[in-house]
C-alpha cells in the first residue's frame, strides 16, 4: 500500500468549501444561498436536506454540468440549480405515487393489495405558491379593474371575444388594456421567452 506524503491535504473539502476556495461564491453569497436552501428544502421529504440541495447545486457548478450564463448573479443561478432540483424530485415523487397504488384486475380478488387514492387537488406548495402568485398579479393591477377582469377571463380559459363578450368590452378597451399589461409586465420584468 502506498504511503501518502505527510505534506499532502488529507481532508475532503465540500462542494460549498470548494466554491469558496475557488472564489465562485463569497461568505456572503454562501449564506444567502444558504438561506434560500432552507425555503427550497421546505415540504421535502426528510431524507431530502436543505444542505443536500445547497451541496448538489454547487457540485453542479464546480464540476461544470451547469453552465452560468455572463451576467447572471451566482446567487441567482444556484439558487435556479436548487429550485430545478426541488423540481425534480417533486416530478419524480409523483410518478411515483401514481404506481403505488395500481393493481392489475387479475390481482384485485386476493385481498392483499391496498389501494391508496391520490388526491387530485394541489399540494400544500402547489397551493401556496399559487397564492402567491395571485396576490402579486392583484398588487401590479390592482388599480386597473379592466385588467383585472380580463386576468379573470383568461384564469377561466375565456378566448378574448369570450371575455369581451361576458364583461361587455369594446375591442379598442381591450387592446389598450392588453398592451397596458405587457408594458408593466415588461418594466417589472415579468415576461417569458416564447416556447
Amino acid at each position: 500500500m502506498p504511503r501518502i506524503h505527510p505534506l499532502v491535504d488529507k481532508r475532503v473539502l465540500r462542494p460549498a468549501e470548494t466554491a469558496l476556495a475557488l472564489h465562485q461564491v463569497s461568505e456572503t453569497d454562501l449564506l444567502r444561498l444558504k438561506t434560500i436552501a432552507r425555503l427550497y428544502a421546505r415540504g421535502l421529504p426528510p431524507d431530502v436536506s436543505w444542505e443536500d440541495l445547497l451541496q448538489e447545486s454547487l457540485t453542479r457548478l464546480i464540476v461544470g454540468s451547469r453552465r452560468q450564463p455572463d451576467g447572471v448573479p451566482v446567487v441567482a443561478f444556484v439558487a435556479g440549480i436548487m429550485r430545478s432540483l426541488k423540481a425534480d424530485h417533486w416530478r419524480r415523487a409523483l410518478k411515483g405515487d401514481s404506481r403505488l397504488g395500481e393493481v392489475r384486475i387479475d390481482q384485485a380478488s386476493d385481498g392483499s393489495h391496498e389501494i391508496e387514492l391520490r388526491d387530485p387537488g394541489p399540494g400544500p406548495e402547489r397551493s401556496l405558491s399559487a397564492r402567491q402568485e395571485l396576490n402579486a398579479i392583484e398588487r401590479l393591477f390592482g388599480d386597473d379593474p379592466l385588467a383585472l377582469q380580463i386576468i379573470a377571463g383568461l384564469g377561466d380559459g375565456l378566448s378574448a371575444d369570450e371575455i369581451r363578450v361576458a364583461k361587455g368590452i369594446s375591442r379598442t378597451d381591450y387592446d389598450s388594456a392588453r398592451r397596458r399589461m405587457r408594458r408593466l409586465l415588461l418594466r417589472e420584468g415579468l415576461t417569458c421567452e416564447p416556447k
